[in-house]
């Protein structure tokens, strides 16, 4: 992947601060009042565009 958008670090600086909690990505959205659908669309999409994502915090068995 080249350089990174705005948007894109936006996204998965979330996903990392989440996973770094161990936060299930369902409370870590809340917590930052972001759409929960919205950070699981971006994972997704990273996840695609061959960005390497962490995973959801241990307990998290449904964010997975």
């Amino acid at each position: 992947m080249s350089e990174m958008t705005s948007t894109q670090a936006f996204w998965l600086d979330h996903l990392f601060h989440a996973s770094s909690r161990q936060l299930p990505f369902s409370d870590y959205a809340e917590e930052q009042a972001l759409a929960l659908a919205s950070l699981l669309a971006w994972k997704q999409r990273l996840l695609v565009q061959g960005v390497t994502v962490p995973r959801a915090g241990r307990h998290a068995q449904a964010d997975r």
